[in-house]
């Protein structure tokens, strides 16, 4: 049995946060499919959020905002 403490994770030991490393080999995988299974990926990959300022107390109308992920290589 291997002990699952001995060696540090490996996007620790190269400097990167879990959330980074996991976005980067999410989009190495995407990168890897064929059509158009790698299209349906790339729409999925987009993200969209509302951004709403807040002035005395209220929130003012949101913003919709729409970001694509850079991606690693692109």
């Amino acid at each position: 049995m291997a002990s699952s403490g001995a060696a540090g994770p490996f996007w620790r030991a190269a400097g990167m946060t879990y959330v980074s490393y996991s976005n980067k080999c999410a989009s190495m995988v995407r990168s890897c499919l064929k059509e158009p299974h790698r299209t349906e990926a790339l729409e999925r990959e987009k993200v969209h959020f509302s951004i709403s300022k807040w002035v005395d107390g209220k929130p003012e109308k949101p913003s919709i905002r729409e970001e694509i992920d850079s991606g690693c290589g692109r």
